[in-house]
């Protein structure tokens, strides 16, 4: 039987044909900035990607002497002439490199290089600001400071449409947040970051971008569990959240996913088995579920390896429940080959077993080619459109700042099954 997890490369080359998002991430990244992906894994004090990948994968470290090491070292992966991709490397002074002062967020190696960029980047210098700032403070999801804690759900599910209707029901945040903001992590982060820590109002508004990511995946699931017409209430529920990765499962604790149990108290069981080449070992990783506990918990199981693989290995030999609902969070399926090759006996498996399934994507334009494949397999695409619980947090362009921004769960689409088509009579 084929491996459930593709080998890694022994050295890194960036890839536009891997399974391993991250690795055609890196391809994007020199496509843009020749050279940059290297300086990456440099500043992360790695030789190659398959020590990066290890290190994701809890089988190696990352090694900062310090906190303030490890936020000048993020810092100096952004520092490339926004205008003409030249690295530090690539010039008679690495230190000509100087920041916007605005948004102390992009680079330039000259003042000729910025004043024929302003043209652009004054369009996106505001917004790019503030993706300076939640980059940082994002960093107290690890702490274990973020998420802020919230509160029982007071309406039914069908009553909450979007984030006015969830943040109405938490009742006064300004405790929470300002025992974040007081609290000795964010301290520490500002003490150490590199750069002035911002405004507290500015603070305040970050925190909240950066919960809405978080708190964004239970939501979607739940929206994707009311898609369906699943009733929570009548018996447990499986979902499994395909193409999973780093971005869910590093760091992730049992209680990652109890805001859907919020969402839905009182509820018969509910699983979320995250499948992914990419699915970080940890704690809370185990074989999926064979029977459920007591109802009203949420549990969080994974499999690394591809989902056709998990479905053969396990679904079809009776280890694990089959899923009420299928949700992947940006899959990428459109955007390279390999991920493509990856996908497609996955998006077979859920058209013939007539799986219900919602995809997120970042932005429209992911969206609608995402759209053009389903359509050429034949699916059934029920629903589309902008996700009400998106993301808040504005998403960067790493090598390519100067670009709209994108947002994490922007848009979903919602299918299931064959289409069918009429029959000339």
């Amino acid at each position: 039987m084929a491996s459930s997890v593709p080998a890694l490369p022994d050295s890194f080359t960036p890839s536009s044909d891997s399974v391993y998002s991250d690795q055609f991430g890196f391809y994007s990244l020199d496509s843009n900035v020749p050279g940059l992906s290297k300086v990456i894994l440099d500043k992360l004090n790695m030789k190659d990607y398959k020590e990066y990948r290890a290190a994701l994968e809890g089988k190696g470290r990352v090694g900062f002497r310090s906190h303030k090491e490890m936020f000048q070292n993020l810092e100096e992966t952004f520092k490339f002439c926004t205008c003409c991709s030249k690295l530090p490397s690539d010039l008679p002074d690495p230190k000509a490199l100087k920041r916007c002062i605005k948004c102390l967020n992009v680079y330039y190696c000259s003042k000729d290089c910025q004043k024929k960029d302003w043209s652009l980047h004054k369009k996106f210098c505001k917004m790019l600001h503030k993706v300076s700032i939640d980059r940082l403070v994002e960093w107290l999801i690890h702490t274990g400071d973020l998420p802020f804690p919230t509160e029982a759900w007071s309406r039914p599910a069908k009553d909450i449409r979007c984030w006015d209707d969830w943040v109405s029901m938490q009742g006064d945040l300004t405790p929470r947040l300002d025992t974040i903001l007081s609290g000795q992590n964010m301290t520490d982060l500002w003490t150490n970051a590199c750069r002035p820590r911002p405004e507290e109002a500015e603070l305040r508004k970050s925190v909240w971008r950066v919960c809405s990511e978080f708190f964004s995946r239970s939501l979607t699931l739940g929206l994707g569990i009311q898609m369906s017409r699943l009733d929570p209430y009548s018996r447990p529920l499986t979902v499994h959240l395909v193409g999973a990765g780093h971005n869910e499962t590093l760091g992730a604790r049992t209680t990652d996913m109890d805001e859907l149990g919020r969402m839905f108290p009182g509820h018969q069981g509910l699983e979320v088995v995250m499948v992914g080449p990419e699915v970080v070992q940890g704690p809370i990783m185990r074989p999926p579920l064979r029977a459920f506990g007591p109802r009203g918990k949420v549990y969080i199981s994974a499999y690394k390896g591809l989902y056709h693989q998990f479905w053969e290995e396990v679904v079809e030999k009776g280890e694990a429940a089959k899923p009420d609902l299928v949700v992947g969070f940006h899959p990428g399926f459109h955007a390279s080959q390999g991920l493509g090759e990856g996908w497609l006996p996955t998006l077979l498996l859920l058209r013939d077993y007539n799986i219900p399934s919602l995809f997120t994507m970042y932005n429209d334009a992911e969206l609608q080619y995402s759209l053009q494949i389903l359509t050429e397999l034949e699916m059934d695409v029920k629903d589309t459109g902008p996700n009400p619980f998106s993301s808040q947090k504005p998403e960067q362009v790493q090598s390519s700042p100067n670009k709209a921004p994108s947002y994490c769960n922007a848009f979903y689409i919602y299918f299931q099954g064959l289409l069918e088509t009429q029959q000339e009579e």
